[in-house]
């Protein structure tokens, strides 16, 4: 097994075992964290359905684009990075990360403007995921142009040999 092989076979089973714990994290912390913060602060408790819808939401996008990058692992496994296919991957995992951002953006924008009151900590986390979610976009979008200019270049090579 050469080295590279090794690498994308760690990579893939990181990959899984984030999606098991994530997995994990929604199904046992996130009702349990709802509920013990709808009783601890009762003149919010109408947010809990509205945080559980949010959080799901959020965890959706997140295995989409964990998905997302499995199959590009796959791709690249195959010899196949530089491929239409690849290039949808790198696309996909960008708009899970335009979206991810934009909710955060907007539960701050909820928190800032209805909740008030002190909401340092959830400021802090949230520009912290929104600088992160961007990142990951930024980072896609770069890869897909890449991807997409190397097609386009390995096409013009076809043509002229």
């Amino acid at each position: 097994m050469k080295t590279a092989q090794a690498s994308l076979i760690f990579l893939k089973a990181v990959l899984v075992l984030l999606a098991l714990l994530a997995f994990a994290f929604c199904l046992f912390t996130i009702p349990g964290m709802a509920s013990r913060d709808a009783a601890a602060h009762p003149e919010t408790a109408y947010l809990q359905y509205p945080f559980l819808l949010s959080a799901y939401l959020l965890f959706g996008l997140f295995f989409t684009a964990l998905y997302q990058t499995f199959k590009l692992l796959s791709f690249i496994s195959r010899n196949q990075e530089f491929s239409i296919q690849s290039v949808r991957a790198l696309k996909m995992i960008k708009y899970c990360a335009l979206i991810t951002a934009g909710i955060f953006v907007a539960g701050l924008l909820f928190l800032i403007f209805f909740i008030g009151g002190d909401i340092a900590g959830l400021f802090t986390m949230s520009t912290i995921l929104i600088i992160a979610s961007s990142a990951v976009s930024a980072f896609a979008a770069v890869l897909e142009k890449l991807t997409a200019k190397a097609i386009r270049m390995k096409a013009e090579n076809e043509l002229t040999v």
